[in-house]
C-alpha cells in the first residue's frame, strides 16, 4: 500500500485513488503521533508546530474519511483503523529509512567502475600494479583500462580518467603525477652499429636506418625529440620498418635492423645484457613523467580517490 501511495506522491489527488505529495508527509506525521500518543511530543520530534501537527492529522482523515485517532483531554490514542493503518505504516517507513541509510553508506562506500585512457608502456609499468591491488583489497571496485597511443578525449569518450605525460594534459584537467621522470633513449643491437657506425648528433640520423613508431589514433609517425644544452630538436627518420608498437621496435632493433627510440625503462634491461647499445646519450634528456588526469569540474568518487592514493608519485627519498 505505502509504495502505490509514495510512487504516486507527486501527482494530484484525482479519481483513480493517486495523492498527493503532502498526503506522503500526512502519513508521516501520523505515524509518528501514534507512537508518541501526543501531539506535543511529535510536534518536537518533526520539528513541527502543534498547530501544523494537528492540520496534518485532520487532513488526512479528511482524506480517507474515516477516525484514525481518539482524542481526550489526557490522550491520544489510536482507533482500531488507526491501529490497522500503523501496522501498515510502521514496518513500511522503518523499511524505508533502512534503505535511506544504505544509500548514505553507499555514497562513501568505494564501489562502481572506473574506465581509464592510457598507453601500454603506463599501464604494465605503473597503472596495473596499483590496481591489481587496489582491486584485491576492494572487491566492489571494477576498473577498465582501455590501452591507446593516441591522445584520447576522455570526456567525450566517457572516461573517468587518462594517463598522459605532465607536459601534455590539457590545462582544464587535474592533474596527479603517478610516476618518476622519464627519459627517451636511442639504441641499437651491436651488429648494427659495427656495420653502419655510431651517430654522434641527431642530425647524423638521416643517414641510418631507424625504426619509425606511428601513433595509433592519429596516424601520424613520431618526430623524435632530443635536447641539449637548452637546444631542443626534433628529427624525422626514415627506415624500412614502422611499427605502432614498442615491443615490436624493440625486436627489431635487436634483430638489427636499425636504430629504435624508446623510453629508458623499456629498453634498459637489454642495455645491462648487452644485447643493445644506447647511443646520443648526451641528446637524451629527462621530462615530466606519466600523470593521471580528470576533469576539474567533476568530483572524485570513493573509489577514484582510492585510486588515486595508490598511484600518487612519492619520491624515493620522502
Amino acid at each position: 500500500m505505502l509504495i502505490s501511495l509514495m510512487t504516486n506522491s507527486h501527482e494530484k489527488r484525482s479519481g483513480n485513488g493517486q495523492l498527493k505529495r503532502e498526503d506522503i508527509s500526512d502519513l508521516a506525521v501520523f505515524l509518528v503521533v501514534a507512537q508518541q500518543s501526543s501531539f506535543t511530543a511529535a510536534a518536537a520530534q518533526l520539528g513541527l508546530s502543534q498547530s501544523g501537527i494537528s492540520h496534518s492529522i485532520r487532513r488526512l482523515e479528511a482524506r480517507l474519511g474515516i477516525r484514525l485517532l481518539a482524542r481526550t483531554t489526557r490522550s491520544i490514542a489510536p482507533t482500531a483503523a488507526g491501529e490497522k493503518l500503523l501496522e501498515v505504516l510502521a514496518p513500511a517507513f522503518e523499511s524505508v529509512d533502512d534503505r535511506m541509510t544504505e544509500l548514505l553508506e553507499l555514497k562513501d562506500k568505494p564501489a562502481g567502475t572506473i574506465r581509464i585512457s592510457l598507453t601500454e608502456h603506463a599501464a604494465e609499468t605503473i597503472v596495473w600494479p596499483a590496481v591489481s591491488r587496489l582491486t584485491a583489497a576492494y572487491p566492489d571496485i571494477n576498473v577498465e583500462l582501455n590501452i591507446s597511443n593516441g591522445l584520447v578525449d576522455i570526456v567525450a569518450e566517457r572516461f573517468d580518467a587518462g594517463v598522459r605525460l605532465g607536459e601534455r594534459v590539457e590545462k582544464d584537467m587535474i592533474a596527479v603525477r603517478i610516476g618518476p621522470k622519464l627519459r627517451m633513449i636511442a639504441f641499437a643491437s651491436p651488429d648494427y652499429l659495427a656495420r653502419y657506425g655510431v651517430p654522434e648528433t641527431p642530425a647524423d640520423l638521416t643517414r641510418h636506418r631507424c625504426i619509425n613508431m606511428r601513433f595509433v589514433a592519429s596516424g601520424g609517425v613520431y618526430a623524435w625529440e632530443f635536447e641539449k644544452d637548452g637546444r631542443e630538436i626534433k628529427t624525422r627518420v626514415e627506415g624500412q620498418l614502422t611499427v605502432n608498437n614498442s615491443s615490436l621496435a624493440l625486436k627489431a632493433a635487436l634483430a638489427g635492423h636499425g636504430i629504435g627510440f624508446l623510453v629508458e625503462s623499456a629498453v634498459s634491461s637489454y642495455l645491462e645484457a648487452g644485447s643493445l647499445v644506447q647511443v646520443l646519450d648526451d641528446w637524451c634528456q629527462p621530462f615530466d613523467g606519466y600523470h593521471l588526469y580528470f576533469p576539474a569540474h567533476r568530483a572524485a568518487s570513493p573509489a577514484m580517490r582510492l585510486l588515486i592514493d595508490a598511484l600518487k608519485y612519492r619520491s624515493p627519498s620522502a
